[in-house]
């Protein structure tokens, strides 16, 4: 009976498991969109989720990326456009592993 009762005890913990798994899996990645205005020095990219504007990027003079998140006063130094990209959508917090 001990056998049996262990074996319940497991299956029930493999049950929860999954269940919070599935959970885990129905949340939502952001969209995250780019778009692009003109700026005096060139293009101006902004980063939006939805409706709400996360930041901004653009290429200096030097050839590097700079971007600025909205909720933050610094700006920030890349080498790449992605990296300013992936930079304001850390800040935001809206970074999701792909666990697939």
């Amino acid at each position: 009976m001990i056998v049996q009762d262990e074996f319940d005890n497991q299956a029930s913990a493999q049950a929860e498991f999954e269940e919070y798994v599935d959970h885990l899996a129905d949340a939502v990645a952001p969209e995250i969109e780019i778009d692009s205005v003109p700026d005096d020095l060139g293009e101006l990219c902004r980063v939006w989720n939805g409706p709400q504007l996360l930041g901004t990027f653009y290429q200096n003079l030097e050839g590097k990326w700079i971007a600025q998140p909205c909720n933050s006063d610094k700006r920030h130094c890349c080498d790449t456009s992605d990296s300013a990209l992936l930079l304001i959508i850390a800040v935001n917090g809206l970074l999701v592993a792909d666990v697939a």
